[in-house]
């Protein structure tokens, strides 16, 4: 799989409850292969590089998946803002809500139709979106009060 096609796939299966950038992928593959987790494929078109897990790197995810888990830190900037609300005009502050729930309705709308497709493909995965479903809805409850 290349680094397309692995941050295609990771954004599809990952991207509602994890964020990632195409510079964070395409800055550890070559960390990944060093240290013998991946192997390198031959480059293909558009020197596109295929990447394979290797066994190594099978059984540091196993090792990883196994740790102890604690919960992520919480980055929100529509809550860091609304700290500041006294600094901000009614307008832009409407404006700002009013752009977070559009946003959140839309996220809660593909997390959604993301989970009912995974419900027969991969039951884990389905469990895993209700994370994104229960966040925007979350969100547009707390947006609702402002």
């Amino acid at each position: 799989m290349t680094g397309g096609q692995l941050m295609a796939e990771a954004t599809r299966r990952l991207g509602p409850y994890w964020t990632m950038t195409r510079s964070q992928v395409y800055r550890e593959l070559p960390a990944l292969a060093e240290g013998g987790l991946v192997r390198v494929g031959k480059p293909g078109p558009r020197a596109s590089v295929p990447y394979t897990i290797s066994a190594n790197g099978k059984r540091a995810f196993t090792r990883w998946l196994n740790e102890p888990a604690r919960i992520g830190q919480l980055r929100d900037p529509v809550a860091l803002r609304t700290a500041f609300l006294d600094y901000l005009s009614k307008d832009t502050a409407e404006e700002m809500f009013a752009d977070a729930t559009e946003q959140h309705q839309e996220a809660l709308a593909e997390a959604r139709a993301a989970a009912k497709d995974y419900s027969d493909e991969d039951p884990n995965a389905a469990i895993a979106m209700e994370f994104a479903i229960g966040y925007h809805r979350s969100a547009l409850s707390w947006l609702k009060k402002r």
